[in-house]
Parts: C-alpha cells; sequence; structure tokens
C-alpha cells in the first residue's frame, strides 16, 4: 500500500490549514487505496484569526496542537518526517500555508520558508517522489524548487509572485490539476478559485490520482 504524507499548517482557512481540503485530500487518499500519515510542525501559529468575523484575536495557538483536530488526535511533529518513509507528500492549502509554513502572506516572493518544511519539500524531490498542494500552497514548491510548473488558479499577482521565484505559473480551473512530470509537481487552484465544497473535492481526488500515476 501507498502511503502518502500531509503536512497540515492549523485548522481553520484564515489562520491555519482549510479544513475542506485537508479532509478532502485525506478522504481520497483513502478511496483510492492508500495510507496517510499526518505531520505538522511543532511551532506557535502567526496569529489567531475570528472565523466569524474575521479579526484577529488576542491569544496564542500551536501549529502541531490545532491540526490534531483535523487529524483527530493521531498527528507526528514534522520533526520526525522521514522521506524515505513515504511515496508522496501533500500540501492542503489555507492561509496557514502562507502564514505559518512560511510567511508568504507579508512576504511574497522574498518569503522564508519554515526549515522543516523546507526540508521535507527537498527530500521528497531529491527522491524524486511526487509532492502536491492545493490552493496557496503551491507558493511553497515555488519557493524552494524554483524552475517548476504550477498552478494557483488564476490570481494575477499570486502568479507574478510564484513566476519571480523562477517558477512557470499555469491557468487552472475548478478540479482541473497542473502536472510537472520533471519534477514530479502536482497543483490544483481549490479555494484560490470562488469554489464549492463538490469542487474541492473534485480536485483533490484528481490530485491524489495524479500524484498515484507519477509513483
Amino acid at each position: 500500500m501507498k502511503t502518502i504524507a500531509v503536512i497540515l499548517s492549523g485548522c481553520g482557512v484564515y489562520d491555519g490549514a482549510e479544513i475542506h481540503e485537508a479532509t478532502l485530500s485525506l478522504y481520497s487518499i483513502a478511496k483510492n487505496g492508500c495510507a496517510y500519515k499526518i505531520f505538522a510542525p511543532n511551532i506557535v501559529q502567526h496569529h489567531v484569526i475570528n472565523h466569524i468575523t474575521g479579526e484577529e484575536m488576542d491569544e496564542t495557538r500551536n501549529v502541531l496542537v490545532e491540526s490534531a483536530r483535523i487529524a483527530r488526535g493521531d498527528i507526528s511533529p514534522l520533526s520526525e518526517f522521514v522521506a524515505a518513509d513515504f511515496d508522496g507528500l501533500l500540501f492542503p492549502g489555507g492561509f496557514g500555508a502562507a502564514k505559518n509554513l512560511s510567511d508568504w502572506a507579508f512576504k511574497g516572493p522574498t518569503a522564508t520558508i519554515n526549515q522543516e518544511v523546507s526540508d521535507a519539500i527537498k527530500c521528497m524531490a531529491g527522491l524524486k517522489k511526487p509532492i502536491a498542494a492545493l490552493c496557496i500552497a503551491p507558493v511553497l514548491i515555488a519557493k524552494i524548487l524554483g524552475d517548476v510548473e504550477l498552478t494557483i488558479g488564476d490570481n494575477a499577482d499570486t502568479a507574478a509572485g510564484v513566476e519571480a521565484v523562477g517558477a512557470t505559473h499555469v491557468i487552472a480551473t475548478h478540479g482541473e490539476v497542473i502536472i510537472d512530470k520533471k519534477h514530479k509537481v502536482v497543483t490544483t487552484p481549490c479555494y484560490m478559485l470562488d469554489a464549492n465544497i463538490e469542487q474541492i473535492g473534485t480536485g483533490a481526488e484528481n490530485v491524489v490520482k495524479a500524484m498515484l500515476e507519477l509513483m
């Protein structure tokens, strides 16, 4: 059985992992006959957002602890990730990818990527194993791998940002998957577009199927 590592960035679209994208990715992995193991960095998240008002809250949360909500407690710190143990690596989207796994939300192309995230991407790429990213998460791969073809949908500013770090951006729509066969990178827009949950499910499953074809 193939096993895919999934890296989360918290719990909630505005300050962590996008829950629909994360859950439907896990569902798609299992539906397609694979196992998954969930990881998150054991770090303080950038900030906490009230998901009703959109306003910042005066409290502190931990990315690993928050991600455990989605993982139902079955999660490991990203420091324990070993690339050789897995057949693929997947990043759901959500602002946590751009606020916790990196600071892309604030610095764009000059962003710094969390060292454990960077190491995971580099190790999987070095082993020529597929790496997938949904929504905004492809910016992590663009920043680390540089010359890679991917999509974040059709947002001109973000597309310009990924091209500024050397990547090639391809406009894509709902459920569409962009595959860089050379680097074995698989990306889809998800909620970077005005999507509904059915379209997210389609995108997640198409990503997993594409990963399996690259394994």
